[in-house]
């Protein structure tokens, strides 16, 4: 008796070690799948933030280039008001300093 209690040993034994192997293997395919499916849907949130973060540029480089004929003009603008104004002073001031230099050019000094 003493054999087949050993020889029924062995084989609840054989069978507990299968058993757990397909366990083991069942946690490891388990895993491999989360793994998986954990890298496509980092993919997907990579491929959704660059999608966005390239329309962001997108939309800052329409912008920005719509923007410089405006800006152009704008300068344009800008420009033709400064060189008005010098204009202006120049000719407010310019008798003065003509008269000043006159001045200067005849005085003489000893």
């Amino acid at each position: 008796m003493d054999a087949s209690r050993g020889q029924t040993g062995i084989q609840l034994l054989l069978a507990a070690e299968q058993e757990a192997q397909h366990i083991v293997n069942a946690a490891r395919n388990a895993k491999i799948a989360r793994l998986k499916q954990a890298k496509e849907e980092a993919e997907k949130d990579i491929a959704a933030f660059r999608a966005h973060m390239e329309a962001e540029f997108q939309r800052k480089l329409a912008e920005t280039s719509g923007d410089s004929g405006a800006n152009v003009k704008r300068l344009e603008q800008e420009t033709e008001a400064k060189i008005h104004h010098l204009k202006t002073e120049a000719a407010r001031i310019s008798p003065g300093v003509a008269d000043m230099l006159l001045k200067h050019a005849t005085t003489v000094k000893n």
